[in-house]
């Protein structure tokens, strides 16, 4: 996407805390589709309460991690795929980009995606809509122990998409925006390559446990923030419903986070638009072009890594590229990737 000329300095920003209404029990893709429409339905309205209440400069929504499906429980891939994955162009976008055109807003969440280059899989994708209602930024999680990522089927992911498509980074009138999914908050490898790509605001929709004591995301989330000089706007689910899992397991704790690592507002357990804080991204530009030794980012000597990361191996690429696997594949990739790294006494 090319700059945008009518740039804004500084904006609010909601990290949105809501219950996610999980479609597992749903007997078809009828079903389940109709149960994603009722969780749309609701957003709306609370989006539309939320602006009311923080006031007309709000401009991006995050959403939790779930919030249309809840994630997958027994289900083989290919009967997540056509239960819960949404379509690329499909009617649950078009009704959320609905949304962000009726408040002028940019709307960032997270869903479970299948694409025609990859059939049978689904990926975690993270996008943004933009206040046209259009599709500005599609990122499909690259680490996760029980879901395909690109690196399962690499070779033929680049092909279709290209690095820029594996990293990308929407640049709009509310600043560079990069997304991160869940816990790959904890792997700094993915938002540093976010930030080497311009990215200034982090949108993170994530489904976690909270916990009054610092957890590791939550240090991760401050540390992603400094190291990268970013703002992050993490949004957790206020439980997840549906399921044999007791509803509040993850629920609490969003949150808005500076680039100097200072957490802006946070929120505490249940639904709550509470965490909503300003975005001042002319704070943010003047202290990334300013010498001294808080300026991480422009100190960083990225050749000095280049190397050892070339030649390291851990977790293979490209083992789904036959398609459909058992759901076993993934802890026994893990298990074996174990072994290989221990028989090297790396761990």
């Amino acid at each position: 996407m090319d700059n945008n000329t009518d740039n804004l300095n500084s904006f609010r920003a909601l990290a949105l805390q809501v219950t996610c209404h999980a479609v597992n029990q749903a007997s078809d893709r009828h079903e389940a589709r109709s149960l994603m429409q009722n969780s749309i339905n609701r957003l709306a309205q609370q989006i539309a309460a939320s602006i009311a209440f923080i006031g007309f400069d709000c401009r991006l929504i995050v959403l939790p991690e779930y919030f249309l499906t809840g994630f997958p429980m027994g289900d083989s891939l290919l009967g997540w795929a056509e239960k819960a994955g949404v379509e690329m162009a499909g009617a649950e976008y078009e009704a959320l980009g609905k949304i962000a055109q009726k408040h002028k807003i940019f709307l960032a969440g997270n869903a479970y995606e299948v694409d025609p280059n990859f059939p049978g899989l689904y990926f975690q994708t993270c996008f943004i809509l933009d206040p046209s209602g259009s599709i500005v930024l599609r990122y499909r999680r690259l680490n996760s122990l029980f879901a395909p990522t690109p690196h399962d089927v690499w070779d033929k992911y680049l092909d279709c998409y290209g690095l820029e498509g594996v990293f990308p980074v929407a640049k709009t009138e509310i600043g560079n925006l990069a997304a991160l999914a869940s816990e790959e908050i904890l792997y700094p490898e993915v938002a540093r390559s976010l930030a080497m790509r311009g990215a200034e605001i982090f949108v993170h929709s994530t489904s976690e446990v909270y916990n009054k004591n610092l957890t590791p995301k939550d240090a991760a989330k401050i540390t992603r923030a400094v190291e990268n000089m970013v703002y992050v706007v993490s949004a957790n689910t206020a439980g997840i419903a549906n399921i044999a899992i007791p509803i509040a397991s993850a629920d609490g704790g969003s949150k808005i986070i500076d680039h100097r690592g200072i957490v802006l507002a946070e929120t505490g357990a249940g639904e709550s638009m509470a965490a909503f804080a300003e975005i001042d991204l002319g704070a943010l530009r003047r202290d990334r072009r300013r010498p001294g030794l808080n300026n991480l980012l422009a100190r960083q000597r990225f050749e000095l890594y280049a190397e050892s990361y070339r030649q390291s191996h851990f977790y293979p690429a490209n083992t789904m590229l036959e398609g459909e696997v058992d759901r076993k594949h993934f802890l026994q990739t893990q298990q074996a990737t174990i072994e290989r790294l221990a028989k090297l006494g790396i761990i």
